[in-house]
C-alpha cells in the first residue's frame, strides 16, 4: 500500500512537468512566430502558425504582453515583439562568455578589409558601440567601445530603427531631436521613415558623411536565434580612401561576419 501511495503522486508530477514543458514549448513557437514574419501579425496569423487553439493562444499572448515579451500596435490588432525580449538579446549579445569570440570575428573582418569595424546596439533610443576595432590609418574616426550616437545619423542607428516595431519606433523618434550634423544628415521624419523603408527592403544601411563629412558607413543587421536583429555589424572609412560605392562592395563580408556572430546568439 505504501509503495502505492508513494508511487501515484509520482505520476502525477511527471504529467504535471510534461504540461508545463509543453506549455514553455508552445510560448517558444509563439515567439519564434513572431521574429519569423519580420512584422506584427494578427491573431489568426499565430494561429494557423502555431497550429494552437484561440483561446490559448488570445490567453499565452495576453501573459506574455503584460510581461513585455511581446506588444500589441496600435489598434490591439496585431502582436510584435515586445522591449523585455529585445533586453533578453541584447543581455545574451553582452555576455562576458561569447564577448571574446565576437571580438576575434571583427578583428578577422577588420584584417580582411583594412577598415575600422563595429559592433552596435540600440540602448535607450540611442546607437550603443559594444565593440570597435581600429584599422591601422592615421586618417580615422576614433569613436571607442561605449560610446553612444544619435542614430538618426548613422548606418547603424538607421537600420536597427528600420527593424524597431512600429510603434516603438515611433516612440523613439518623438523624442529624438534629429539633430543636422552635416549638409547630408536627414533631418525630416518622412525622408528617414522612406530611407528606412529602404534598408529594410535592401538588407543593409549606408551612412553618406551624414555624421563627419569624410567619413562613409555600411551597416548589415545581426539577428539572434529567432530571426530578431538585435545589432549591427559595420565598416567606417575616409571616403577619400574608400569611397562609398566601394565600401558597399564589403557588404557580402559584412553579411558573413554578421552570420559568425549570429551563431553566438544561439
Amino acid at each position: 500500500m505504501l509503495e502505492l501511495e508513494t508511487a501515484e503522486p509520482i505520476e502525477i508530477s511527471k504529467r504535471d512537468s510534461f504540461g508545463e514543458n509543453s506549455s514553455l514549448l508552445k510560448g517558444v513557437v509563439i515567439l519564434e512566430a513572431l521574429a519569423g514574419l519580420q512584422k506584427p501579425a494578427t491573431l489568426a496569423q499565430l494561429m494557423q502558425i502555431t497550429g494552437m487553439p484561440k483561446a490559448s493562444l488570445h490567453r499565452t499572448l495576453a501573459i506574455f504582453e503584460e510581461a513585455g515579451l511581446v506588444a500589441r500596435e496600435p489598434g490591439g490588432r496585431t502582436y510584435a515583439p515586445g522591449e523585455r525580449l529585445a533586453h533578453l538579446a541584447m543581455s545574451t549579445l553582452t555576455h562576458d562568455a561569447v564577448s571574446a569570440i565576437r571580438h576575434t570575428i571583427l578583428r578577422g573582418l577588420v584584417a580582411d578589409l583594412g577598415e575600422t569595424c563595429n559592433l552596435a546596439v540600440l540602448r535607450r533610443g540611442e546607437l550603443f558601440y559594444l565593440d570597435r576595432v581600429e584599422a591601422n590609418w592615421a586618417l580615422r574616426l576614433h569613436l571607442p567601445p561605449g560610446t553612444v550616437l544619435p542614430p538618426h545619423c548613422s548606418a547603424s542607428g538607421k537600420l536597427l530603427l528600420a527593424h524597431k516595431p512600429t510603434d516603438e519606433r515611433a516612440k523613439i523618434l518623438e523624442n529624438l531631436p534629429l539633430e543636422k550634423f552635416t549638409h547630408r544628415t536627414i533631418t525630416d521624419r518622412h525622408l528617414l521613415e522612406s530611407e528606412m523603408e529602404r534598408i529594410v527592403s535592401t538588407g543593409y544601411a549606408v551612412d553618406n558623411e551624414e555624421y563627419v563629412l569624410g567619413v562613409s558607413c555600411v551597416a548589415v543587421p545581426v539577428k539572434d536565434s529567432l530571426g530578431e536583429v538585435v545589432a549591427a555589424i559595420a565598416v567606417h572609412a575616409a571616403t577619400a580612401r574608400l569611397p562609398l560605392n566601394q565600401a558597399m562592395e564589403h557588404i557580402p563580408k559584412l553579411k558573413e561576419a554578421s552570420e559568425r556572430i549570429s551563431q553566438t546568439l544561439s
